[in-house]
């Protein structure tokens, strides 16, 4: 009998050893609220749990909690986390800014010419499902949580997450904890009219923070013993607080969410609530500010959290090192969600050709890219690598539905004057991967431009244009001499003359070497301009007519541009060379014998510092043959104008003040960056103009003309406004430049 006694007050110590031990050990679930830029405080407030020893067993998070979340269950420190956001620029984040050297050249006119875009689709205006499709916030999460991409299952990560969305269709919570996490995290912080949703198992997810944006009750279910929550919620404001769409439309997130934290605040242990009073959702210029509000809050439950670590079992979190590899080796690339387009047309937009090694900027690059052309609703993408760290990349598509848009845009300069550009363009009209586009501009000149093109990404690709432009200015005298054959003498200095080129092209355009493309063609140009000031016609119409003819070439151009920005270059080069071959014509030309004429500009770009920058253009012509020919001669003058023909700009002088079949010209601007997307610069240009320049070698026996700027421009949705004063010491007369808008 003692002996049974004996051995059940063993098996009751036991047990109770067990449970006191097991008790002691405190599971620690920690809860991240979402509150966009707010959430940046959540890393503060992890700077201090880490400080006191407190292990995290569980994380729930949603929207902002959910990305700092997983990030921190995914292994990085709360130090680390600080860096990285410090690092990040937002507001290109956001709005899934690409950066202009990313894109093909096709993408970067269409870019910059286009100030508002519509989907247009059964010629019904539409708008779009949010501001950004969410592609850089995925491309980042990708890149950091690459060393974990192979764990489908969250509660596997170094810390076990789960993360909370929305089902838009149903209004229902949606816990996500498998999957790809990257594709998790923006699913839960698709902010309705923000972000564009995220499709998941086919269900249509946004912002979980909808539904459940502080979720506590889901993180208790885990089995944690304490609960760690970090609330960055918003408070309701009052009226003289509301002062943006955005803050009206976090206040009617926020009824919702407010009045449940009365319950979940009760349920929390430690309950953590940052000062962020000050801050928006998207106050991200501010993070530093944001995370110390996180610290100095945190901070005031130390002794608490000490306690809390005192009661756990001693373990250290298993840092990562942060591996920034230059490079990846790509042996195959796997797509999956295509039917209107092809997968060539997708490995020339990502600019890929397998097996190969590229690195992560020019895949990164890639990808951008392919988002550019509006043709995909969702890209994802990961990596699978095998024993030899050679990768699979998996594609995975989601095509968008609209294939029409409506654009618009408007300009001003002093030759074309006062333009309204409307645009309607079908995508997918004949074939797959084809794009027709047609601009219509109305103003004091009409003009169009139509355009059909044929993509085939590394293939020959195909395209047709056909435009027609217009404008009327006035010109030297001297200007029509070389088109009257001096049989004409005037009594005046200047004359205004109608310029009208009616230009039809067919090309076949290819990339090499990732950067260059080239293109070949046939090209019909019908050229025709006239003075109404002096003479009369054969139809006793008064009117003097210096060209109407209809001229045929064959031409090549091969081009190179990584400008960061066209109109405002800080770094970056650029180089377009540009040959015809003049074969035939039929009109007033009688005497026309085959020409040629050869262009080529290059350009270089460099940042001094923050707010300086430099930009230099060299750039020439010359003509080959057919002397009898002068129409299509280099004309020099004025600024901020789409440059058509041989019609170029020149600092100084009036539009086409200058010409010669042959030039030299160089400009050198000197940009300072006085606040964000507003610029004062200074340009110095120096030019060379004549015939036969290098024939008789006056090409270099001094500079003939040259002209100086001062200007100031600003970067908007509509394009660059710009306003310059310029003189030359050739002539008296400074001459002050207006340019607004895209040019087009």
């Amino acid at each position: 009998m003692q002996k049974a006694l004996f051995i059940l007050f063993i098996l009751v110590s036991t047990l109770s050893f067990s449970q006191t031990k097991d008790k002691e050990d405190l599971k620690v679930g920690v809860v991240l609220s979402g509150g966009g830029a707010k959430g940046l405080a959540h890393i503060g407030a992890l700077k201090v749990i880490e400080e006191a020893g407190v292990r995290i067993d569980y994380i729930g998070g949603t929207s902002m909690g959910a990305i700092i979340g997983a990030l921190y269950a995914a292994g990085y420190s709360a130090n680390q986390l600080d860096s990285i956001f410090q690092k990040t620029d937002f507001n290109t984040l956001i709005r899934d800014n690409i950066p202009r050297s990313a894109k093909t050249f096709y993408e970067k006119e269409e870019s910059e010419k286009y100030s508002l875009i519509l989907p247009f689709d059964n010629f019904k205006i539409g708008f779009p499902s949010g501001i950004s499709k969410g592609q850089n916030v995925y491309n980042l999460i990708s890149k950091l949580t690459s060393h974990v991409s192979t764990t489908s299952d969250f509660s596997k990560l170094p810390i076990p997450f789960f993360c909370i969305a929305t089902d838009v269709e149903t209004g229902k919570e949606v816990i996500l904890e498998r999957g790809y996490l990257p594709r998790a995290i923006t699913a839960s912080g698709a902010l309705p009219s923000l972000f564009s949703p995220v499709i998941i198992n086919d269900r249509v997810l946004i912002d979980g923070g909808v539904v459940n944006n502080y979720p506590i009750n889901e993180v208790k279910a885990k089995g944690m013993d304490l609960i760690i929550g970090i609330d960055v919620q918003d408070s309701l404001k009052d009226r003289t607080r509301l002062k943006s769409a955005i803050d009206v439309l976090v206040q009617i997130n926020n009824y919702r969410t407010i009045y449940d934290m009365i319950e979940k605040r009760g349920k929390t242990d430690i309950y953590i609530h940052p000062n962020i009073q000050d801050f928006s959702v998207v106050s991200f210029d501010e993070g530093k500010k944001i995370v110390q509000s996180g610290i100095n809050e945190a901070n005031k439950f130390r002794e608490e959290l000490l306690q809390v670590a005192s009661k756990q079992k001693p373990s250290e979190k298993e840092k990562i090192n942060i591996v920034n590899r230059d490079s990846i080796y790509i042996k195959e690339v796997k797509i999956e969600g295509l039917d209107n387009y092809t997968r060539s047309y997708v490995l020339g937009k990502l600019k890929l050709r397998t097996p190969d090694k590229v690195t992560f900027k020019a895949f990164n690059e890639g990808i951008n890219n392919l988002s550019a052309t509006g043709n995909f609703q969702d890209i994802n993408y990961r990596f699978i690598e095998d024993d030899n760290q050679e990768n699979t990349l998996l594609l995975q598509l989601r095509e968008s539905k609209s294939s029409m848009l409506l654009r618009f845009s408007a300009h001003y300069d002093d030759l074309f004057h006062t333009a309204a550009l409307v645009n309607i363009t079908k995508k997918r009209l004949l074939t797959n991967n084809d794009i027709a586009s047609l601009d219509l501009i109305a103003g004091d000149n009409l003009r169009y431009n139509f355009q059909y093109y044929i993509d085939k990404g590394f293939y020959w690709s195909v395209g047709i244009n056909s435009k027609y432009h217009f404008f009327d200015t006035e010109v030297p005298i001297s200007f029509i001499d070389p088109d009257i054959h001096n049989e004409l003498s005037l009594p005046i200095n200047k004359l205004s003359i109608n310029y009208s080129d009616f230009t039809n092209q067919v090309y076949f355009e290819t990339l090499f070497k990732r950067s260059f493309v080239f293109s070949i063609g046939a090209e019909h140009k019908y050229l025709r301009y006239l003075s109404e000031t002096i003479g009369t016609d054969n139809n006793n119409i008064p009117r003097t007519v210096f060209e109407s003819t209809n001229y045929y070439s064959a031409f090549g151009l091969l081009k190179y541009d990584t400008y960061d920005n066209s109109f405002f270059p800080k770094s970056g080069a650029y180089f377009s060379g540009d040959f015809h071959w003049y074969l035939f014509a039929h009109g007033r030309n009688k005497n026309f014998k085959p020409f040629s004429l050869a262009k080529a500009k290059m350009g270089y770009a460099h940042k001094i510092s923050d707010k300086f920058s430099a930009h230099l253009t060299a750039e020439g012509g010359f003509k080959l043959g057919g002397p009898e020919t002068t129409t299509l001669d280099f004309a020099l003058g004025g600024y901020g104008f789409k440059e058509m023909n041989n019609i170029i700009p020149f600092l100084g002088y009036s539009a086409i003040s200058l010409r010669g079949n042959t030039y030299l010209k160089s400009v050198l601007t000197i940009d300072y960056e006085i606040f964000k997307k507003n610029h004062i610069n200074v340009s110095a240009n120096i030019a060379n103009v004549g015939n036969d320049l290098l024939e008789n070698g006056e090409w270099a026996d001094g500079i003939d003309y040259s002209g100086f700027s001062l200007g100031y421009g600003l970067e908007t949705v509509l394009g660059p406004m710009e306003i310059k004063y310029s003189f030359s010491p050739e002539h008296d007369d400074g001459i002050w430049y207006v340019a607004l808008g895209y040019r087009f």
